[in-house]
This record gives structure tokens, C-alpha cells and sequence, in this order.
């Protein structure tokens, strides 16, 4: 077995009643947990991501009091706050390693993470002898697309799992999905990805 799920950002902050909610984000939490308690079995590690941003600076110029929505966004996923935690419908206890991304600078791809112990997403992939990567999470356009891009370009094969995916636009979306395509991944839904 070497393949490995990435699970990106399912966190409040970004579900319906986060700083920056995405909607549907609470349906994909719980369809990530449907999927891992019938599948956890088919990975050899999943892992899974969060924001984990400082509350007492811009991280890097990330926070910003007048955000664009591209390269500055207002504060979210402080660490140690509830906006940091896991969305309460996302069951984390098949989650094998846990990375915490920003803390201190903008950051987008799980591949940006560490573990509490110093790991990172490619030094598990490495350890693990992972070829391929399932991909799911928050957002799209944003996180999911960097994180997806980043495995392709470390060399895995790369499906992203479109139903347990959303974003902040459905345009933006849609292309990102596109993009993600065009690097050499392949998406499919969950239910045909055996």
C-alpha cells in the first residue's frame, strides 16, 4: 500500500461560521468522515492540515485590516483558538499525522506544514515509500489547489476526490480543478476511485 490521503484544512474557520466560510464546508467535513471511517484502511498514512497562524502579527503580511482576498485575508485560524480547530464534524481519529501550516508566514500547501515533531509532508511521503496521494478539503481554489500541485510536482500520482471538495468561488473553482488537471491529475468522485 503507498498511497496516502491528504486531508486539507477542515477547520472553522473556514466552514459556514468562520472568519472566512466557505460555503458548504460543514458537508464536506462530514462526507470526509463517511469516506475515512469506510476507507481509512485503503492509506498507509493520512494526513491531515491546518492554518496555524500567529494572533499578535500579519504573518508575514498574510492578515491584513484591508484584505484583497488573494494575497491578504482578515484574521483567521489564530492557534489555540476555536477558528484553529478541526470543524466539530470532521472525525480526526483516523488522521495518522497532523501539520500546522503559516504559523508566522502566508502558506498555502500541506506541503508548507509540520508535525509537532519537525516532519514534514515530504519527509512522510519518503518514510512511508507513498507513490500516489488522494486529495480533499478547503479550500479549492486556494489551499487544495497549492497542496495538489505541490504532490504533483514531488512526483506522485494525484487524484482529487471532487466531492469531498469545496471553494471559495465556484468560478475560481472550477478552474483551479482545471489547472490541477492540466499538471496531470486526475479527478474523480470518491465513490469511483477504488
Amino acid at each position: 500500500m503507498t498511497r496516502a490521503l491528504f486531508i486539507v484544512d477542515v477547520q472553522n474557520d473556514f466552514t459556514e461560521h468562520g472568519a472566512l466560510g466557505v460555503e458548504g464546508g460543514d458537508a464536506v467535513a462530514a462526507r470526509i468522515s463517511q469516506y475515512l471511517a469506510a476507507h481509512a484502511s485503503d492509506y498507509e498514512i493520512v494526513v491531515a492540515s491546518r492554518d496555524w497562524h500567529h494572533g499578535d502579527d500579519d504573518n508575514g503580511g498574510h492578515f491584513s485590516d484591508d484584505p484583497d482576498f488573494v494575497d491578504t485575508w482578515p484574521v483567521h485560524c489564530v492557534g489555540g483558538t476555536p477558528g484553529a480547530d478541526y470543524d466539530e464534524v470532521f472525525d480526526t481519529s483516523r488522521v495518522t499525522h497532523h501539520l500546522k501550516k503559516g504559523q508566522g508566514k502566508p502558506a498555502y500547501s500541506l506541503f508548507e506544514g509540520v508535525s509537532d515533531d519537525g516532519r514534514t509532508a515530504t519527509q512522510l511521503l519518503e518514510e512511508h515509500g507513498i507513490l500516489d496521494i488522494d486529495v480533499v478539503g478547503i479550500a479549492t481554489d486556494y489551499c487544495v489547489r497549492a497542496s495538489a500541485l505541490d504532490a504533483i510536482a514531488a512526483g506522485r500520482h494525484v487524484r482529487v476526490l471532487t466531492d469531498l471538495v469545496t471553494g471559495v468561488h465556484p468560478d475560481s473553482s472550477a478552474a483551479a480543478l482545471a489547472e490541477i488537471a492540466h499538471a496531470g491529475a486526475q479527478l474523480r468522485r470518491s465513490d469511483a476511485a477504488g
